[in-house]
């Protein structure tokens, strides 16, 4: 026995199979634009939590540092820069173009030995020269996650490193795996330009991910109501 309202005409299954198909892809693609709505808001909080912890007040850099309890820390010390080597690690920035970081060691007063990044300098410039004499630096400790199966091998014949590999920068320099990435400097004449950690160097795209899921929709809920429409005309 079939059951006169489960009954449908083959027309009349495929007109209703558009609008089911039509109403659940839309629902679909708005519940992914809702998600990343969501997912935003969670960026957008742990972004704001850096933030607040890149520029709170620096400290002295503590005497044990840990990368996963200190990373990001903002530090100050006072020394000089010692040894007569710059590494100089390659980097491209969207105003400055192609450049390096210039990667110094540092002797504290206490007698400790850290990295310093100074920050940029141009390929077409010339090398700065080191800051020479007494100052305090101020920056954020950082390890960062630079190396994949892409990266070449640092050409140190020419000078030139592809990444910020601490462990490897402090053995060739012969410091304390301590990188801290400068911020400001008491060193007057440095022609680097501190390239200091920010939030913003973070990709947040997911307003943009909204945006796409909620414009699929859209289009989906278009092109479904044409093909009803299209459907209907040419039943009747």
């Amino acid at each position: 026995m079939q059951l006169p309202f489960l009954h449908f005409e083959g027309d009349e299954m495929r007109y209703w199979g558009m609008i089911l198909l039509g109403a659940v892809g839309t629902a679909v693609l708005l519940g992914l634009g809702v998600w990343q709505l969501q997912r935003l808001a969670w960026k957008t909080e742990i972004l704001a939590q850096i933030e607040r912890k890149i520029l709170a007040p620096a400290i002295d850099i503590p005497a044990q540092v840990a990368p996963a309890t200190h990373d990001l820390l903002p530090v100050r010390g006072t020394g000089q820069y010692i040894g007569d080597q710059t590494v100089r690690v390659l980097v491209s920035q969207k105003i400055y173009g192609a450049g390096y970081r210039l990667i110094n060691a540092f002797e504290l007063s206490d007698g400790r030995k850290i990295i310093v990044d100074r920050g940029f300098a141009s390929v077409r410039a010339d090398m700065p020269a080191i800051p020479e004499g007494s100052g305090q630096v101020t920056g954020n400790l950082q390890w960062p996650q630079e190396i994949d199966s892409f990266t070449p091998d640092n050409d140190l014949a020419a000078n030139i490193w592809f990444a910020r590999d601490v462990r490897a920068l402090s053995a060739y320099l012969q410091t304390e795996p301590i990188l801290l990435v400068l911020r400001s400097s008491s060193f007057a004449g440095d022609a680097a330009t501190p390239l200091p950690k920010m939030s913003a160097n973070i990709p947040n795209d997911h307003l943009n991910y909204a945006l796409t899921w909620f414009s699929l929709a859209l289009i989906w809920l278009g092109m479904s109501g044409y093909f009803l429409y299209r459907s209907r005309n040419i039943k009747t």
